[in-house]
């Protein structure tokens, strides 16, 4: 059972991406939320949590199979993810490639060169935010 998680572990790492500025930095503002993609290699679908505290979740979600959830954190320096995930007393650190990141789609390249495209979940906090960034047309909307 440790054999397979620490398999499927190692997939769901070595599977996670941002868009870099000319100088190859990220705007780590733009990382932080939930990023969920379909991981084909495992077959399953795979939720990416980055909190703004450098901390996150790693969730997997697969048919017929108990959920699995891992803790870490992360680190962004340039345009590399570091990533240590931790589960029990065993601990994996990543270095990944962020290709691309925007409002809605994060692409990373792990250290083996596989590219993994992310989606952005609409959450709640996020639209709060966005609704104070434009306050005048929340204001018209809510008049309505």
């Amino acid at each position: 059972m440790r054999i397979a998680f620490c398999g499927v572990l190692a997939a769901l790492v070595l599977g996670l991406g941002p868009t870099a500025g000319a100088d190859g930095k990220i705007d780590v503002k733009k990382l932080i939320g939930k990023w969920t993609a379909e991981n084909e290699e495992i077959g399953a679908k795979v939720i990416l949590e980055l909190g703004k505290d450098g901390k996150m979740k790693l969730t997997v979600l697969e048919k017929n199979v108990k959920d699995i959830q891992v803790g870490g954190v992360y680190k962004l320096e340039g345009d590399k993810l570091v990533v240590t995930l931790k589960a029990g007393d065993k601990e994996h650190k990543e270095t990944l490639t962020v290709l691309k990141v925007d409002d809605d789609e994060l692409v990373i390249k792990d250290s083996r060169g596989k590219k993994e495209k992310y989606e952005r979940v609409e959450d709640k906090e996020r639209a709060k935010e966005e609704l104070a960034r434009a306050p005048r047309a929340a204001f018209l909307l809510a008049s309505r």
